[in-house]
């Protein structure tokens, strides 16, 4: 009998939640032991597996370290859990934010178990959508992440934590009400859960519930709405601005990230033809992201906010990425999910310092910071020009295949036209971070700033993890996308790239 590995890194965050909730509240230290050491392990079992993996050229679409039990009898639902290409880098990320998180929130003193116990369980519902295989085990996956995410918002969050944590659960559920009719529309047509043999079946049966485009404009919304993509992106302002520091981290790292994998996964995958048909379209709802989000970035002053409108123009270019449907775009794109997920959540970590070290979150009010706290200063300053795409970070190489893969696409009309477009996102990019470095950290040293503290020896721990994953792909992009590739090709070759 095989090892079940993905069960043990999917339920391991899960059973350390559960272990954190009998703990005596008074224990603080041990909480915090408990919780690092149920996210390093999984962290460690998803590096073992990401060594593992097949990157040979026939492993191309195959799904590996797969485990399949029967579940559900009467709904022929299945435990069906399983990596390729595509997911299994995605697997990596969470396990790695979901380990850094811990650190990242080694000083919460408030409540601290049962913020643990949410974070962890957090984690599991995210790992779970991307290693699930059966749509009913996808589904639920989805829906559980709600509950921690509500609770991690609304209780240890600032600002109007309560508003912004019932906004994010009712844009979700909204999406998530599409996404199930999508799923029962596929499960009542093809008789089946199993995301490997519906993609396999083709779209010859779908036509006798509902016309293909439908389902796939049910399944899309659901996958906007996480993205999320203009115009149903106005919850994740509010959200990003009111979580906590290490909730901003996972949910800008990689809880947005599971609309762009259901897209890949779901809705190109699945439904080729409505993909390239509605393709245009949505196209210009991605530049429209693009420009929107980085022009309305430029007008914010909370360091935080601007990161979060930072992060809706960002996934305008995964969204841009997908439906230009060439290899090397759809590549770029999950590129670029994984890049932005190491970029922004470094980014939101430098700002959790600052505000908690200075006190201050409004631009205007700082200055003069890169003499008093010279490591934040630096470490903030490499992951703003990573998120402009500065050559040798992991940002510049997945915009430039996005742009590249979108350019030379002909699967989309005009696809020329759109890339040069989506390329002015770049320059306001530019303008936008450059502005929040220069007025955070240069011009004139302001006296009541004088003897905050910088970053301490934990703090320089996981800025620095970050800081070298960050120059590791984009040194070595190929250490991802060899992988990225075998998941994204017979996606690709669905439109003859």
């Amino acid at each position: 009998m095989e090892f079940n590995y993905l069960t043990i890194i999917l339920f391991l965050p899960a059973v350390g939640a559960i272990i954190i909730a009998l703990i005596s509240r008074k224990d603080d230290a041990l909480i915090k032991r408990v919780a690092a050491i149920f996210t390093g392990i999984p962290l460690i079992l998803a590096i073992c597996l990401f060594v593992a993996f097949d990157r040979s050229t026939g492993a191309a679409g195959v799904i590996q370290f797969e485990e399949k039990y029967l579940w559900i009898t009467q709904l022929n639902a299945h435990y069906h859990l399983g990596v390729d290409g595509l997911s299994m880098p995605l697997v990596l990320l969470t396990c790695f934010l979901g380990f850094l998180v811990v650190l990242i929130s080694w000083k919460v003193h408030d409540r601290p178990r049962q913020f643990f116990a949410w974070l962890l369980l957090l984690e599991t519902s995210i790992i779970g959508v991307f290693v699930s295989l059966d749509l009913l085990l996808f589904f639920v996956m989805w829906e559980i992440e709600v509950i921690p995410m509500y609770f991690l918002i609304s209780i240890w969050g600032s600002g109007r934590r309560e508003y912004s944590a019932i906004k994010y659960v009712l844009y979700t559920l909204f999406g998530s009400a599409f996404m199930l009719a999508g799923i029962l529309s596929l499960y009542f047509t093809t008789g089946s859960l199993s995301m490997v043999d519906i993609s396999n079946q083709g779209l010859g049966m779908v036509q006798s519930i509902m016309p293909a485009a439908a389902i796939f404009w049910l399944l899309f919304i659901g996958f906007a709405v996480k993205l999320p993509m203009f115009p149903f992106h106005t919850w994740l302002p509010d959200a990003h601005t009111d979580a906590p520091t290490a909730v901003s981290v996972i949910l800008a790292g990689v809880l947005i990230k599971m609309g762009g994998y259901g897209m890949i996964r779901l809705c190109v995958g699945m439904f080729p033809g409505p993909a390239q048909q509605y393709a245009q379209i949505l196209i210009i709802l991605a530049l429209i992201g693009i420009i929107y989000g980085a022009a309305v970035t430029l007008m914010q002053t909370d360091i935080k906010r601007m990161i979060a409108y930072s992060s809706i123009s960002h996934m305008g270019y995964v969204l841009l990425g997908i439906f230009a449907l060439s290899q090397v775009s759809l590549t770029g794109a999950a590129l670029q999910m994984f890049s932005h997920g190491i970029i922004t959540g470094l980014l939101f970590a430098m700002a959790g310092l600052v505000i908690h070290n200075i006190k201050v979150r409004d631009l205007r009010k700082l200055g003069g910071l890169a003499r008093q706290v010279p490591i934040i200063t630096a470490v903030f300053s490499v992951a703003g020009l990573a998120a402009l795409g500065l050559p040798t970070t992991s940002g510049f190489v997945a915009e430039f295949l996005i742009f590249l893969g979108a350019f030379n696409s002909t699967a989309v009309p005009y696809a020329q036209v759109y890339t040069i477009i989506a390329i002015i996102g770049v320059v306001l990019t530019a303008g936008y971070i450059l502005w929040m470095l220069q007025q955070a950290f240069f011009g004139p040293v302001k006296e009541e700033f004088n003897g905050v503290k910088d970053a301490d020896g934990l703090e320089k721990f996981y800025m620095f993890v970050l800081v070298a994953v960050i120059m590791l792909v984009g040194i070595y992009p190929a250490i991802l996308t060899d992988v990225f590739k075998l998941g994204i090709t017979p996606i690709a070759g669905l439109f003859g790239g």
